[in-house]
This record gives C-alpha cells, sequence and structure tokens, in this order.
C-alpha cells in the first residue's frame, strides 16, 4: 500500500498487546516480497502476532509520533540515502528502550557497525532476506530470550527428506547440493545414508562405496585421511557420499555415528546436504537434529500432504531457528491438486514450488546430470530453494573494517 496510507493505519491501529499496554512487535516494511519472508521467519515468535504495515523510515516516522511505541521495532531503511539521519530521527519519537530491528540494501560493514554499535540498533539484515536469518538473528529480540544457542561452528547440516514415496526428495537434494556448490561456489558434499541404494551418487553419476558402512558401524575410525577417501568428486567443490550394500546385508549402525560423521563432515564443507529418508529409528533421529535447516518435500496430493503435517511435527532439532522449509514438487502433475488447494489443506503457504517436469528430470537422472543446469521453472525453484537453506543476508562479522563512532539512541534503559 502507498506510503501515506500505510502511515494513516499505524496511527489509527489498534495497538498489539505487550508490556505495560505498549504493542508488542510492529514492522514497517517496504516490498511485499521482504515481508512475507519476515512473516515465515518470526512465525510463532509472537503470540500475539506481528503488525506489519508497508512503508519505510520516513513512515515509521510519521505513524511513531502519533501511537505508542512498540516493545519491538522493524524498520525498512532500503533506498534511503542517509539511513542514519533517517533513524536518528526516528529516536525523537520512540521510547528510549525500545529494540530496534533494521532491514536494508546494503552489505555494508562500517553501516552494520555503525547501526548496531553506534546507535544500539538490536540488529541490521540486508535483502534478499532469508527466513531462517530473520528467524535466526530477529527471532531472540521477539521472544525475549537473552542467551540464544549459538550455532556450531562449521557448515551448515540440511537434510532433505520426502514426505512420501516417490515425492521426488533425492532429486531436489541432488540439484540442491550441485547448485550450492557450483553456482554458489561453496565446498559442499550430498551425503546418503541410505547403505542400500546409492541414488544420490547415481543421480550425479559419481561413485557409491562400502566405506560410508563403516563409517556408521565403526565411528571412531571417523578422521580426516578417512574422508579423503570416502568422499567422491562429482563437479567443482561438490562431492558425493553413498553405500551401495547388497540387501541380504544388514549393517549394524553404532550410537553416535551420525554425530561423529556429521562434525567430521562440518570441518572440510561449507554445506553438507542429506538425502534423509524418515523412518522412525534413533539413526534417522540423530540426523534430524544435526541439521541447521531441514527441508520436507512433498506432492500435491492429499497422503503426501498428510504425512507432510505429520514430519513438520518432530520437534526442532537444537540448532533449528525456523521449521522445515516446505517444497511442493511436482505441481501440475495430472490429476493432483492446485497449489491453492494443496496451501488450504497445510494452513500455510508453501516456501517453494517445484513444477511438473518429468521429461526434464527423467532424462537428466537417466544421464547422471543434474536437472537444474537447464533453464526455466525447475532451476528457478532451486535457485529459491538455495537462496532459503543458504542464510546469507547478514553482513560478516569476520570482515576488518573500521566504522564511525556514534551516540546510542535506541536501547537506553533497561
Amino acid at each position: 500500500m502507498p506510503d501515506d496510507v500505510a502511515v494513516h493505519a499505524a496511527a489509527t491501529a489498534e495497538p498489539v498487546s505487550g508490556r505495560g499496554g505498549r504493542p508488542g512487535v510492529i514492522a514497517f516494511i517496504a516490498d511485499a516480497e521482504s515481508e512475507a519472508v519476515l512473516r515465515q521467519g518470526l512465525e510463532g515468535a509472537s503470540p500475539d502476532g506481528i503488525e506489519v504495515y508497508r512503508s519505510n523510515g520516513r513512515g515509521a516516522i510519521a505513524a511513531l509520533r502519533r501511537m505508542p511505541s512498540p516493545r519491538v521495532l522493524i524498520v525498512d531503511i532500503a533506498g534511503e540515502e542517509q539511513p542514519l539521519s533517517v533513524l536518528g530521527a526516528l529516536s525523537e519519537v520512540v521510547e528510549p528502550d525500545i529494540r530496534v530491528l533494521v532491514i536494508g540494501d546494503r552489505q555494508d560493514m562500517t553501516l552494520y557497525r555503525q547501526l548496531t554499535r553506534g546507535l544500539g540498533v538490536g540488529e541490521y539484515l540486508y535483502k534478499p532476506l532469508s527466513a531462517e536469518v530473520v528467524a535466526q538473528h530477529f527471532g531472540t529480540f521477539i521472544t525475549g530470550d537473552k542467551t540464544p544457542t549459538a550455532p556450531p561452528s562449521g557448515g551448515r547440516v540440511i537434510t532433505v527428506t520426502g514426505s512420501c514415496g516417490g515425492a521426488g526428495a533425492s532429486t531436489i537434494a541432488a540439484n540442491l547440493a550441485w547448485h550450492l556448490a557450483v553456482v554458489g561456489r561453496r565446498h559442499t558434499v550430498l551425503l546418503d545414508p541410505d547403505l542400500h541404494t546409492g541414488t544420490a551418487a547415481l543421480l550425479l553419476s559419481a561413485r557409491s562405496g562400502p566405506r560410508l558402512r563403516t563409517a556408521l558401524e565403526t565411528p571412531h575410525r571417523v578422521d580426516d585421511l578417512f574422508l579423503e577417501r570416502i568422499a567422491q568428486p562429482a563437479a567443482e567443490r561438490l562431492s558425493v557420499i553413498a553405500g551401495a550394500e547388497k540387501h541380504t546385508e544388514l549393517p549394524v549402525v553404532a550410537a553416535g555415528s551420525a554425530e561423529r560423521l556429521l562434525q567430521a563432515l562440518r570441518r572440510h564443507y561449507n554445506y553438507v546436504v542429506v538425502d534423509l529418508t524418515f523412518t522412525p529409528v534413533p539413526f534417522t533421529r540423530e540426523l534430524l537434529e544435526q541439521a541447521r535447516q531441514r527441508v520436507v518435500v512433498t506432492e500435491p496430493t492429499l497422503s503426501a500432504l498428510r504425512d507432510t503435517i505429520r514430519l513438520l511435527a518432530l520437534p526442532m532439532g537444537a540448532q533449528q531457528a525456523r521449521r522445515p522449509v516446505v517444497v511442493l514438487n511436482k505441481l501440475g502433475a495430472p490429476g493432483t491438486m492446485t497449489r491453492a488447494q494443496a496451501e488450504e489443506a497445510l494452513q500455510f503457504k508453501v516456501d517453494v514450488v517445484v513444477p511438473f517436469q518429468p521429461r526434464l528430470v527423467i532424462s537428466a537422472a537417466m544421464m547422471g546430470t543434474p536437472a537444474v543446469k537447464t533453464r526455466g521453472g525447475f532451476r528457478d525453484a532451486i535457485h529459491l530453494l538455495g537462496r532459503e537453506v543458504a542464510a546469507t543476508a547478514k553482513v560478516d562479522l569476520q570482515k576488518k573494517r573500521r566504522g564511525l563512532s556514534l551516540g546510542r539512541l535506541f536501547g537506553r534503559a533497561a
């Protein structure tokens, strides 16, 4: 909506309940895409919900002159030529103990330090946003958690699980791993823990072998040299780990083997993509517990959507900041539901939609090449999924640049 309409609506709206009668969480966001991601990332963070108005920093100033200051304010400064001046003017119309979270369009370490260390802004994220980044870095300010669990050092573990057989999770996992490695230029490994199929290796023309079984049966043997031998190259910066045991063999997976293997892989790779078939056994639960982000792949059928809801009901792992990313695969397949029908059944909007393109996907699988190489809807969907799980919308704190010293304007009171 236009800025003046948003300002009028904000000034006359009923406040969201918060401490002492103050509104809880209010956001002024300039574009619809960022608003949608913000709502996804903060889903469930505030029991009273989040009031969102389509406006920018200047619209927030005009509105907050005539309404109570919220406990937490999210404001969009994208496109502002002088963002510090805008935030300075904002500080004059809000309560001094307000927590301000800022969204912008500049990946600039100097700006980040000016905002967080100088002005007292709680956090700054730049567009395009990722729902997981929003949940991780904005969520603690909404929930009031003073001591959030720090993410472990090393690479990010992403599990990809089909809600039912044939949903296409292996195809999505293989193409996602290829995208992160080749397009994103990040060292990535695709792990297929199903010792009897070797599907991940087949999809990327990589070799499978017996060493994955060794890693799961005797986890104490997993070291750097062992990883060099077990990981098979599939593309630039992409490796695959898969087994192909005989169906007559019944490996005995040792307790703690999944955690030990993932810890070792995270020291060597930026992303560990796990093609995980869900079974209610400790090994599968252990893999899910280690994930920073879970992806659930479903298809537009009633049975698949029912099983999707059951998977989403599983407890979140210690490192998860948001609910799993839901991928609606094979949209448009004959005899299946529409997107609107699927979302009505799920009671929420899916995160990524993959169109039904059987000729492309089957041909790519037969050739052992990623379907994501071909332009079109499938590639667009995988690129969107990559953005959802990569979590790169926060300024890198390891960069060494000097910022300006400014007086704190927000969060001055307890």
